[in-house]
């Protein structure tokens, strides 16, 4: 929000410098984002008045100027504007005057004609871009008098970023409210006297959606002076609020919105057919608005229609057909309140944002727009003249939002702001921000003002207790009260029990937009059931990700374009899955290339292969204890290389997939070398049971080697679990130590070499029972999986 300081002080009795005011503004939670003079820096710069013009005799393009500043003899001044005339007033640079830094005015000859002087356009003052002419000043304008001191030019604009929920401060109207307040001094808004009505012209409006528009405000004024310009006083009123002038009509409108928040619109009463209906767009409408862009409706938008149809769209822009133009005489105001949810989005889905839509979407005063009327009638009337008709109002009062009270109790604001308030503090702070305050039973009871949508609960009104009295006037002090610690599962393996795992695997922790694009994703052959944006911020962040994997490869590929050769990147975070409704899982996954440790002399360099992610992989799953078998199997999958991909599976359920990345897509990333990567569900694998502690034996374990000759498609895990089944208690340990396949093997067979630790607790295991038990293994194995004991 940009405003003038100057039109700032006319709404509230304030002597503060601008400095010491955007300082308060700040404070008091109005973030103030710049502060500019609202010219450049001039002296001795005066009205003066052309009195006398002749060609110039030397140039063609140049002209001799009698110019009277209303002290001393007229002076000639050599001007090359083409606007320059006799009778005309303007800004007149004396000899000795100064403008911006450095540059003075001398007398000079221009072609040999003695010039003393500069008449000045707007832009050499720095009041606006427009350098086609002279800048010519009201008939009225005192001759000799300071231009900085007629146009009130020591002045400042202050722009202000403002929080959504301020919207009441999209106003000079509503930022003195806050003034008043923060500041402690009085509102002194300007009188606002209802217009008698001149004449009897009035139109039927019907509200066909009240619940989306329950109020509709209008008047008719006919004859107004379609030439009349707009006063200077306004012109840089609108200047100094960021909005060129456009004309007298269409001015007063923005005067209005920018003094009290209120959006207006004028039609060309001459091109409306019949009585005006607010309702929803019908499919099949089409819609010209005043910028020239063709809209097609429908029931998502609500329309401002005649007999022949659209004529607006509610709350964001007019139709060019019934717009005001060069020659319109007869016009229709509008001033409506449109609900906020009615409007939000749809001028961004429509590819525009106006001054009305990003007011209507944050919501203006619902019980604003008669005054708004009032106001737009007084000052067209007074510039443009014309007879206005009676006041139009449609109303549906039960759809008008009814002003909040809240409660607030008076323990609560010391104990959250930590200092004891006084009573009447308080409930004058409540007063200066209108909220009717009534104090009984250590309580505040008070009324938003129908402008405040963001008070509605008991903290919203310990946040203006605090900013109106003031953050630095509150005394620091520590917080208290009991923290509880809290609870950790023993049942689950934490998060961050992953993380570090993986970090002491030597892996870095990567965090990824959870928006991904839909080529990225087809690349991976990930793009079913993705869930798309409403507003995307670009093309490659339009649609969710359904893993993390696109963008681990993303950042494994921007790394090796800046020649870091050996990569290890692991993340955590939610993937979502659209199917008949929106599903969040968390997954951790992570990527690997380049050697597989880092580079040494103590051992030969070779490439990360398969099995150091594997064994990373299970690293991690070793935290979860014995809960369960963990096992892999080979598996197809589009991203995977063909016969390096697996799926991991705990207790015979799928808890994601490990391998390396297929060739295909490494191409298309213009990355060389083989990458390893792994994604699991982490909800799934993060189960386990409580560990508990065991006494450790007092005896000796002994050591059993076993080798077997076994087929091809024989998988150790198969082995393991059949010699646990057989070993029972007794084994503590199995390892394999050798995998042999050629020489002295049968085809389609393989060698497998284990080692059983066996252990009791409670006695020495002797050779009688360890010869047992290993027979026991050896003809189980036999029977169960076709193996042979190896000689």
């Amino acid at each position: 929000m940009l405003f003038s300081v100057n039109w700032l002080k006319k709404w509230v009795d304030l002597e503060l410098a601008t400095d010491e005011l955007a300082t308060r503004l700040t404070a008091s939670g109005l973030e103030v984002d710049t502060i500019e003079p609202v010219a450049t820096s001039f002296s001795d710069v005066v009205v003066a008045e052309i009195t006398h013009c002749e060609n110039h005799p030397n140039a063609d393009k140049l002209s001799i100027c009698t110019i009277n500043s209303g002290a001393g003899e007229p002076v000639s001044i050599v001007c090359g504007a083409p606007n320059a005339r006799p009778g005309i007033r303007i800004p007149l640079a004396r000899v000795g005057a100064v403008i911006g830094d450095d540059f003075k005015i001398r007398k000079a000859k221009l072609r040999g004609i003695e010039s003393s002087g500069m008449a000045c356009s707007a832009r050499e003052l720095g009041l606006s871009d427009d350098h086609a002419g002279l800048m010519e000043l009201p008939a009225d304008a005192p001759l000799g008098l300071d231009l900085r001191q007629y146009l009130e030019l020591d002045d400042h604009t202050i722009e202000i970023e403002l929080t959504p929920n301020r919207a009441d401060c999209l106003s000079i109207k509503g930022i003195a409210q806050d003034v008043s307040a923060s500041c402690d001094v009085v509102f002194t808004p300007p009188d606002a006297s209802p217009v008698p009505a001149g004449i009897d012209d009035t139109i039927d409006v019907s509200l066909g959606h009240p619940e989306d528009c329950p109020r509709y405000v209008g008047r008719i004024i006919r004859g107004i002076d379609p030439t009349a310009a707009t006063p200077l006083w306004m012109v840089e009123a609108l200047r100094r609020s960021g909005i060129r002038s456009i004309s007298a009509s269409v001015d007063a409108t923005n005067y209005v919105l920018i003094e009290l928040g209120q959006p207006m619109h004028a039609f060309d009463l001459d091109h409306l057919v019949g009585d005006i209906s607010v309702r929803r767009g019908r499919c099949g409408e089409k819609l010209d608005l005043l910028d020239g862009k063709q809209v097609d409706l429908d029931d998502s938008l609500l329309a401002i229609c005649d007999e022949n149809g659209p004529v607006a769209l509610a709350g964001i822009m007019g139709g060019l057909d019934s717009g005001v133009t060069d020659s319109t005489r007869n016009i229709l105001l509008e001033s409506a309140y449109f609900k906020p949810e009615t409007i939000s989005g749809k001028a961004r889905d429509l590819g525009l944002h106006t001054d009305a839509s990003h007011r209507f979407e944050r919501g203006v005063d619902p019980r604003g727009q008669v005054r708004a009327i009032e106001r737009i009638t007084e000052l067209l009337l007074e510039i443009a003249g014309g007879q206005a008709g009676p006041l139009i109002h449609a109303v549906s009062e039960r759809h008008i939002p009814v002003q909040n009270q809240v409660s607030l109790r008076h323990a609560r604001l010391n104990r959250v702001l930590g200092m004891d308030f006084e009573e009447t503090v308080v409930s004058r702070i409540f007063e200066n921000l209108r909220m009717q305050p009534v104090f009984s039973d250590g309580t505040w009871t008070v009324t938003a003002p129908s402008d405040r949508f963001d008070i509605s609960i008991e903290e919203d009104l310990i946040e203006e207790v605090a900013r109106i009295f003031g953050y630095d006037n509150i005394p620091p002090a520590l917080p208290a009260g009991d923290l509880n610690p809290g609870w950790v599962s023993e049942s689950r393996l934490s998060l961050q029990n992953i993380q570090q795992a993986l970090c002491a695997a030597g892996y870095q922790e990567a965090i990824n937009y959870s928006f991904t694009s839909t080529a990225s994703l087809e690349l991976f052959s990930m793009n079913k059931h993705v869930l798309p944006l409403a507003n995307a911020l670009s093309t490659d962040l339009q649609v969710m990700r359904t893993a993390l994997l696109p963008g681990l490869m993303e950042t494994l590929s921007r790394n090796l374009r800046r020649q870091q050769d050996r990569l290890r990147f692991f993340e955590t975070g939610m993937v979502f899955e659209q199917k008949e409704t929106l599903t969040e899982y968390w997954h951790v996954g992570a990527v690997a290339c380049g050697s597989s440790a880092p580079e040494q002399w103590g051992i030969q360099s070779r490439s990360t292969d398969f099995f150091d992610l594997k064994g990373d992989l299970e690293a991690m799953l070793a935290l979860r204890g014995d809960s369960g078998e963990i096992s892999f199997r080979h598996t197809q999958l589009p991203w995977l290389h063909p016969g390096q991909a697996a799926t991991a599976s705990v207790n015979g359920q799928d808890i994601g997939w490990a391998g390396s990345i297929h060739p295909l897509v490494l191409k298309q990333l213009e990355i060389r070398g083989p990458v390893m990567a792994f994604e699991l569900n982490i909800d799934l694998l993060s189960n386990r049971e409580i560990p508990y502690a065991k006494s450790i034996s007092r005896f000796p374990s002994m050591r059993r080697d076993l080798a077997f000759i076994v087929p091809e498609n024989v998988t150790f895990a198969e082995i393991r679990a059949n010699v646990i089944d057989l070993s029972g208690d007794l084994l503590t340990n199995l390892i394999l130590f050798d995998l042999y396949a050629g020489q002295n093997v049968e085809k389609g067979y393989k060698s497998l070499a284990i080692g059983l630790i066996l252990q009791n607790v409670s006695c020495t295991l002797t050779d009688e029972v360890v010869d047992l038990l290993v027979r026991k293994v050896i003809q189980g194995l036999e029977q169960r999986l076709d193996a042979q004991l190896r000689g």
